[in-house]
């Protein structure tokens, strides 16, 4: 199933995906709520979506899924060449930044270039989206801790990512987190090691892989995150990107007001954000 956060007539809502409609789940509350209830709720969702009806997709604004998660993780170097273009050496640990809750952004919303800096840069990525959660998750319970995945783009500003040595700053500006365009269930992905991603500016692939590549898989990323902290419903773990990123270019090619970002992932769909200066 695919469940996206949408706005229609002033309301925003949750809705099932069928086809090219939307149907209203009828869940009071947010998408963490549905999830945080999923095994309850799941009978009742099925036969809605079997039932069809529902509205026009192109009638309504499609959200974030999950517009204010508790928590949105991303891991760096996780894929080889994305290693080798940034001249840095295979992580024998995971590493693993935040990116604060402001920079989560509608799939098809404008994405900012703050005032005063000069160095966005995308990063296509398969996200994750936690179901059950909880601590201490071993690889091999992980794929249960999973609600479903989506379609992500770790904006990053790179001057400030390099200024430290901590990288959240850099990776937590507003808008710096489009993901959607909606989640589709777990059980309908089956195995996310496996999946095609790409990237595209302005129409020009930049970014092309396989999530096979991945340095860490998912479970072993949940298994790591899950040691020290309590994964909840609705918290948001972006993947890892490929080679092909713009500050790796020659030359560099940093994205400017105007340019359009498409971020893909075989069986997800698309998210699609024009660069906007702020303000």
């Amino acid at each position: 199933m695919k469940f996206a956060t949408y706005t229609a007539h002033g309301q925003t809502l949750t809705g099932i995906v069928v086809g090219d409609t939307i149907i209203d789940t009828g869940v009071p509350g947010t998408m963490i709520d549905l999830i945080r209830n999923w095994d309850t709720l799941k009978p009742a969702l099925e036969e809605k979506a079997a039932a069809g009806g529902g509205i026009p997709l192109s009638t309504v604004k499609l959200e974030a899924p999950v517009q204010r998660p508790g928590k949105t993780f991303a891991i760096g170097l996780n894929y080889a060449d994305h290693i080798e273009e940034s001249k840095m050496a295979t992580p024998e640990r995971q590493v693993w930044f935040s990116k604060a809750q402001t920079s989560i952004n509608g799939p098809f919303d404008p994405i900012k270039i703050a005032t005063g800096t000069m160095t966005a840069d995308y990063e296509v990525e398969l996200v994750a989206i936690i179901g059950k959660g909880g601590k201490h998750i071993s690889a091999d319970e992980a794929a249960h801790a999973i609600f479903g995945y989506c379609v992500g783009n770790d904006v990053t500003e790179r001057m400030w990512q390099h200024a430290g040595p901590q990288w959240s700053l850099g990776k937590s500006f507003d808008t710096h987190a489009p993901i959607g365009p909606w989640i589709v269930t777990a059980d309908e992905v089956g195995d996310p090691h496996d999946l095609g991603l790409r990237c595209l500016v302005n129409g020009e692939q930049r970014q092309s892989s396989n999530t096979k590549h991945l340095v860490f898989n998912i479970w072993q990323q949940v298994e790591h995150l899950s040691v020290g902290m309590t994964l909840e419903p609705g918290d948001v773990l972006f993947t890892g990107t490929p080679g092909g990123v713009g500050a790796a270019m020659d030359p560099r090619q940093f994205l400017k007001p105007g340019d359009v970002v498409r971020c893909e992932v075989e069986g997800l769909g698309h998210i699609e954000g024009v660069m906007v200066a702020e303000g």
